[in-house]
């Protein structure tokens, strides 16, 4: 079944002689359960492909499908509340909210849309992240691997269609960068959940079902 695509989507920045294709007419279709990674070199337009897909920036031309619903038909705040429940997000800097406690930051999302977690789920999803003994902690007592974990688990929490991980290990090192790159193996696995992941890491890459590999703005 497939659960993200897009059809001829274009990024273009300037006009005229500073005119810049970011994205030259993308198509790719990706379905439930796969495990995509996206490189590409710097500037080679895989993190603005990243945006488009998760509905942070717009195209100028072309459409992205999520779950068979074309987001950019959507108004803005009902594009917000799509986000919210159908994509999760995995950034390079952690993005946790330093007065929240490592449990409180995972089920933010669910607080957030009125709703109340599923507690048998996420307590899975902490277990399989090996943050059973951090649930209590607050994101400053933690390392960066852990920290991580923590984002990761947040994206996870709310059941959504798709996660998206921009460079997930960028600000880790190898060692760590290995643990939560199996670790995000392992959840899609489990749970059947779609991820598309950018990486300008090749061997990063590899633990991938698929490659995307993305050059001035087109798929190579």
């Amino acid at each position: 079944m497939v659960v993200l695509e897009t059809k001829n989507l274009k990024k273009i920045y300037g006009k005229g002689e500073n005119e810049v294709h970011a994205l030259a007419g993308i198509d790719i279709s990706i379905n439930k359960g796969e495990f995509v990674a996206v490189v590409g070199t710097s500037g080679s337009g895989k993190t603005t492909l990243l945006h488009m897909l998760g509905g942070l920036d717009y195209p100028t031309e072309g459409k992205v499908f999520v779950d068979g619903r074309d987001i950019f038909s959507l108004k803005d705040e009902e594009l917000t509340i799509f986000r919210r429940r159908k994509i999760g997000f995995v950034f390079q800097s952690f993005n946790l909210i330093p007065s929240l406690s490592v449990y409180e930051n995972i089920v933010l999302p669910i607080h957030l849309d009125g709703n109340k977690p599923d507690e048998e789920y996420v307590n899975h999803v902490i277990e399989i992240l090996k943050l059973q003994e951090k649930i209590k902690n607050m994101p400053n007592q933690l390392s960066g691997g852990q920290q991580q974990r923590v984002a990761i688990a947040r994206a996870l929490a709310t059941k959504p269609s798709i996660v998206l991980a921009d460079e997930p290990t960028g600000n880790l090192d190898s060692r760590t960068s290995q643990d939560v790159i199996g670790l995000l193996k392992v959840t899609s696995e489990r749970f059947s959940q779609t991820i598309v992941m950018i990486t300008h890491n090749e061997e990063i890459a590899q633990i991938g079902n698929r490659i995307l590999r993305i050059e001035d703005g087109k798929l190579v």
